[in-house]
This record gives C-alpha cells, sequence and structure tokens, in this order.
C-alpha cells in the first residue's frame, strides 16, 4: 500500500481552528497550470458571470491580456479591464469589486505605477476599483482570490499583470508573450486552483470579509440559484467531491489576533509525509521551515524533498535579500541530507533560459495538494495576508490525481508526459532518481547559491527585507532572536518525539 493512501487512516492534517479557517466541499476543483490555462478560465468565467465579481489582489493591471492568440483571430477584447467594463456594461445590475494592496512606491514603480493608475481606468463605471491599504506598514495585503457569483472561485499566486501570460511548454520566444511597450517577457511559472460550490461561497465569505476590513463597507453574500454554473465548459475537474481546506495568515494587527493557519499546516504536512514532498515556490528563506525539512532529511527512512524555484530573483532587491536568505536556507538542508534525498532545481528553457517560478505549490506524498498565495519565506507565517486552499485525500481515487499532478509539474519542465515521470518513480524507485533518469536535457538545473560576501551573510543573517511579524518588522535584532527561538523550538520537538 502506498503511503498516500496509507496516510488516509492517519489523523487528518487539516483542522479548523489550528491548521485551517474552514472546511468546505467543492463539487468540482481542479489547479490551472501556467497562465494560459489560468487566464483563459478566469476569462470563460468572466463573461458568464451575472450578480457578482469579487477580485482580491497584490498587484492589477487592467492592460492585462487574458486571451493574446484569441484576440488576433477577431474574438472580443481579452484586456481583463475592458472584459469587466464590458461586463458591468452588459449587465447593469452586477456587482463588480476589485479590491487591491496598496503598494508603496518603489514597488509601484517596478509595475508601472500600477494598480494607482488602474483607478482611472474605472472612474466613472460600475465597477468599484479600491486599494487596500489596513495593513502594517512593513506588510502587504497577498492573497489571490476571485469569486464568481458565488458559485465558483480561484485562488493562487498569479496576479494580473502584463508580464504573468505563459504556456506550460514554456518556449524561448512567444509572440504572444509580450507587454504593451511591445518587450518580451521571460517565461513564467504559474499554479492556481479553481472550486465551486461551499468551497466557492467560503471564499466568497473570505473575500468580503477582507473588503469590509479595507473600505467599512459591509457586502451581502450573493444568492446563489441551484441552476447556476459558472464551471468553464472548456476545464475539466480533476477532483470531484473534494473537502477543501481555506487556509489564511493574517498579522496581528490593531487588536486582531495573529492567524497562522498556514505556518501550522505546513509544519504539520512536513512532519507526516512518508514518500516524498514536492515544492514548487517563488522564495525559500524561512529558517524555521528550513529547519523543519531538515530534521526529516536526518531520518532514516524519511520522505524525499524536492524544490523548484527560479535560479535568481528578477529584482534586485530580492536578488540582495531573499537569494541570500536562500543560500543559507539550502545550504543548511544540504548538510542535513546524509541519505541523498534532497534536490533544489531551477527550470529552464530548452535552450537554457531561465523560467520564473512564481508557483507557490505543496504535494505531500499522494495525501496533501496545497495551491495559494504564500511563500516560503518569513513574511508568509505572519505578517502578510495569506490564503490557500488545501485538499487532503479521502480515498485511492484522489490520491491518484494528487500524484498525477505532481507528475504533470515535473514532466512539464521535462517535456515529458505524466505516464513518462510516473513510469520512472516505479522503475527508479524514487522521486529524485526519476528526476535525474528522465533530466536528459538538463531543463531542471540545481540551484546554485549566490557568491558569499560581508554584506550578503549580514543581509542573511538578520534577514533584512523578510520579517517575520509585526513586532520585528523594524526591528531585524528581533527578528534574528525570534527565528533562533523558534528553530530551537522546533529541533527540541522532535527529539522530544524521538524520545517517545
Amino acid at each position: 500500500m502506498t503511503a498516500g493512501i496509507d496516510a488516509m487512516a492517519s489523523a487528518p492534517l487539516l483542522e479548523p481552528g489550528v491548521t485551517c479557517w474552514r472546511i468546505a466541499r467543492a463539487r468540482r476543483a481542479t489547479v490551472l497550470v501556467d497562465g494560459q490555462d489560468y487566464f483563459a478560465a478566469v476569462l470563460a468565467a468572466l463573461r458568464s458571470a451575472r450578480r457578482s465579481v469579487l477580485l482580491l489582489g497584490w498587484a492589477f493591471d487592467p492592460r492585462t491580456r487574458l486571451l493574446p492568440d484569441g484576440f488576433e483571430r477577431g474574438d472580443e477584447p481579452d484586456e481583463i479591464g475592458q472584459v469587466l467594463l464590458a461586463l458591468a456594461s452588459s449587465w447593469p445590475g452586477i456587482d463588480i469589486r476589485i479590491l487591491i494592496w496598496k503598494s508603496q512606491l518603489p514597488i509601484e514603480a517596478t509595475q508601472d505605477f500600477f494598480p494607482h493608475r488602474a483607478r482611472a481606468w474605472f472612474a466613472d463605471s460600475p465597477v468599484k476599483f479600491r486599494l487596500d491599504d489596513e495593513t502594517p506598514l512593513a506588510g502587504c495585503h497577498h492573497q489571490k482570490v476571485i469569486v464568481i457569483d458565488d458559485s465558483i472561485a480561484f485562488c493562487g499566486g498569479a496576479d494580473f499583470g502584463v508580464d504573468r501570460w505563459d504556456t506550460p511548454a514554456h518556449p524561448d520566444q512567444d509572440a504572444r508573450r509580450i507587454d504593451p511597450s511591445l518587450s518580451n517577457h521571460p517565461p513564467r511559472h504559474e499554479v492556481a486552483m479553481l472550486v465551486d460550490g461551499e468551497a466557492a461561497r467560503a471564499l466568497g465569505d473570505l473575500a468580503r470579509e477582507r473588503w469590509r476590513r479595507a473600505t467599512g463597507e459591509v457586502v451581502a453574500p450573493t444568492l446563489v440559484d441551484g441552476a447556476d454554473d459558472g464551471w468553464p465548459a472548456e476545464v475539466k475537474p480533476g477532483l470531484a467531491e473534494a473537502d477543501v481546506g481555506i487556509v489564511r495568515t493574517e498579522p496581528a494587527w490593531r487588536g486582531r489576533p495573529l492567524v497562522d493557519e498556514w505556518k501550522r499546516l505546513t509544519l504539520a504536512a512536513i512532519a507526516a509525509a512518508q514518500e516524498s514532498i514536492y515544492l514548487e515556490n517563488q522564495y525559500f528563506t524561512s529558517p524555521v521551515i528550513a529547519e523543519a525539512l531538515a530534521r526529516r532529511l536526518t531520518e532514516p527512512n524519511g520522505p524525499e524533498i524536492v524544490l523548484v524555484s527560479t535560479q535568481s530573483s528578477p529584482s534586485w532587491f530580492d536578488q540582495l535579500t531573499m537569494d541570500r536568505a536562500r543560500g543559507v536556507a539550502l545550504a543548511r538542508l544540504r548538510r542535513a541530507d546524509v541519505f541523498g534525498r534532497f534536490r533544489a532545481f531551477c527550470p529552464v528553457t530548452a535552450h537554457g533560459r531561465p523560467i520564473i517560478v512564481h508557483a507557490k505549490l505543496c504535494i505531500s506524498d499522494g495525501r496533501v495538494l496545497r495551491v495559494g498565495s504564500a511563500n516560503l519565506n518569513n513574511r508568509s507565517l505572519g505578517l502578510d495576508t495569506e490564503c490557500e486552499l488545501a485538499v487532503e485525500a479521502a480515498n485511492a481515487k484522489a490520491a491518484t490525481a494528487i500524484r498525477r499532478l505532481r507528475d504533470r509539474l515535473i514532466g512539464h519542465y521535462l517535456n515529458r508526459t505524466p505516464s513518462d515521470v510516473e513510469r520512472a518513480v516505479k522503475r527508479e524507485g524514487g522521486l529524485i532518481a526519476a528526476i535525474q533518469s528522465l533530466n536528459r536535457g538538463a531543463r531542471l538545473k540545481p540551484i546554485e547559491p549566490p557568491r558569499s560576501t560581508a554584506l550578503g551573510r549580514l543581509i542573511a543573517g538578520y534577514h533584512l527585507g523578510d520579517p517575520l511579524g509585526v513586532e520585528d518588522a523594524w526591528r531585524p535584532w528581533l527578528r534574528r532572536a525570534r527565528l533562533a527561538a523558534e528553530v530551537r523550538a522546533i529541533a527540541e520537538g522532535e527529539a522530544a518525539r524521538a524520545r517517545a
């Protein structure tokens, strides 16, 4: 019996109030891989909306094209701003709301001063566009959620930006991968989850609460007709009748307590994994998460751990801060990897061009699938607002679907099918050996740490730019002490479990 199926008999990882906010049933759920599938599904869902659209995001550019290969064929305009304005015009009673983080000036500049300029796009229109500044000074609103008619909802790591669209093939050059300045943007990898039913309505509740906190306005839930079905016809469900956990991070701020469900679930999932932990993430800097993973690597029969991320961050600030801290975290895992069960890869195109990995995904065995906005960094543990959807396999069919998704993700980097990866795992006896046997074109390369410098060691040692919470946001010396205490707590907890 495989670990993913055997784990179903153990205690569930999703526990409302502890490792998740709610558990809600989705009649259908699926994971959308890369911008081509995600944006096309969003476009189809928006065009079927009749009552309400509520969109939360970190960034938003109304010029984002959702179907760049369709417009040339004579289709309707596909820029998301135009789509929303047309929707409001076609259905006068529809309630369309967009809530985007009010970013600071340096971040605005990297986005051509969107989303601030987006306000003018929707001025004097029925579309309600608001900027969210109800966050701690050093934190950000990072949830990425779209709820349509309270019938279907998307949650993931992708924002609506002019440099986010790509296909799963990630070609070196693609005429559709172009921004408004007619520049080609780099290949990019994203994932998002689409759900319906009770899970979509629960995400609607989360989004309405976020709107209330940011604007003071109370929005009533959309009345759902049992006949409503906004599920895009071209999207095939990957899971049926799935119980979906909604997992959050919210900072302790203005009298509200810390919500650290994402941290709790992450540590619980790491501790429970039996065969493999597959991670795709933009960042990997958290010493707390690194220590939990390192402890599993020291176990003789612990799980394999595979991390896929970008070789180096696109922005100079992240290269200076996040990449340095990631080098320290990777070094910790490599020291702990006495049994050869850890690999960190960065994907490249057929001609060696780096692929930006912006996905935030974790698959543990065939047991748990997690997709959302949270990064494997300090900020996502307690400073930024985050939202993730988690599915815990309830039967062998669901476990197979989760493993199939993992194999699809690995295969899409290697230009292989999910079946190729599945057969290689069985043939080679493990995930890492399977990747190595299929990686003949070196499409997945080892992540190399940046060159060590005195400044880099200082930045990494104090995690400058990556606070843990509100208390240490402007006090890096306190941050260092807090992180050291949490790492010790993990080590002591593992020692206690070993003695027991």
